[in-house]
């Protein structure tokens, strides 16, 4: 199959190098010194002691690699909202889209049935431009679990997971979701497809959305955040309040609030992506992350003093660093959409 990568970066060069080992034309989309390592010697991945290389096209140019069969974004939010447009070359009458990326995906209320369905979430994408420009009818959900990191320009070092889970937004089995299941299987990964994508999608939502900013804020460890007690409970108290959202709009949660952030400190000293991101000076996922739970919650009348606390405090701390992207126009236009509801 023709599989497009947009944004090669450490999650997409991770299944970029798979799913072109196991056969598949693999067309990169990436930019700068790692589409010219790329370019020059393969996409390189460096997992369980040794070295996987695979030659894939790559190019910064969308219309260069045409249509795929798939195109799997690997973004973030705050990119993908931006590259929406960029992305169209690439699409075939039939390309499903699917967002591999954390938090919560523009199309969540897409075919989510009660009072919400198709409702656009403004803190991911403000003006509903990814709606528009590639179509619900085309999103595949995709929950990453695996953690890799580009160590240098063309190399990507695998860290730990090989677990993906897919699903279609209705929860149907479709043919669509069958066969990139078995493309991911046959390329050594893990990727089943789920009747409901969107538990899925919160049981990692429920960890990331209080991990996440809360090591960005004091520099800690999601081993030291989960086991601190202020920290802890901290974050417990956040988890409540995304607990009583996702119920509200129907999630299952299938393990209870203590095991989940016991699952987080098992993992041991990693440091969050947000963390990451601070760190490097790099922009950070904020509104996908928190913004969009915050602004579930007011669809839904539940209260959010914890959540909005934290997401206050980090989206100042990204400001302050010039690291809080683009979405200061998606917080005005979640406002305005929010109010609207109450009026």
């Amino acid at each position: 199959m023709k599989i497009g990568i947009y944004g090669a970066g450490a999650i997409g060069g991770y299944l970029a190098v798979h799913l072109a080992l196991a056969g598949h034309e693999i067309t990169c989309i990436a930019r700068g010194a790692h589409l010219a390592a790329i370019r020059e010697k393969g996409l390189r991945l460096r997992i369980g002691g040794e070295d996987r290389v695979a030659k894939c096209a790559a190019t910064d140019d969308p219309a260069e690699a045409g249509p795929q069969d798939y195109l799997i974004v690997t973004l973030k939010a705050h990119q993908a909202y931006d590259a929406a447009e960029a992305m169209r070359p690439m699409l075939g009458p039939d390309t499903p889209v699917v967002t591999a990326m954390n938090g919560v995906p523009w199309w969540y209320f897409y075919k989510l049935p009660g009072r919400f369905e198709n409702h656009c979430l403004q803190s991911v994408d403000p003006g509903g431009r990814q709606w528009q420009t590639l179509g619900p009818e085309r999103a595949i959900g995709c929950v990453i679990y695996p953690a890799a990191e580009i160590v240098e320009p063309g190399v990507i070092e695998h860290k730990f997971g090989d677990r993906f889970q897919l699903g279609e937004p209705d929860g149907a089995f479709s043919d669509r979701a069958t066969r990139l299941s078995t493309a991911f299987e046959q390329a050594g990964l893990r990727a089943l497809v789920s009747d409901n994508i969107r538990d899925d999608i919160w049981i990692k939502l429920w960890g990331n959305l209080c991990f996440n900013p809360i090591s960005a804020l004091t520099g800690a460890t999601l081993e030291a955040v989960a086991t601190d007690p202020a920290t802890r409970a901290l974050a417990r108290r956040m988890m409540i309040e995304a607990q009583a959202i996702g119920e509200a709009l129907g999630v299952h949660f299938r393990v209870d609030v203590e095991r989940r952030i016991d699952r987080a400190a098992s993992v041991g000293p990693h440091k969050t992506s947000m963390l990451q991101d601070l760190e490097r000076r790099r922009p950070m996922e904020i509104d996908a992350l928190v913004g969009a739970v915050q602004e579930m919650g007011r669809l839904v009348d539940v209260e959010t003093p914890y959540i909005d606390t934290v997401l206050g405090l980090i989206q100042q701390r990204g400001r302050s660093l010039g690291l809080y992207p683009t979405f200061s126009v998606a917080n005005a236009a979640a406002e305005k959409a929010s109010q609207e509801l109450i009026d």
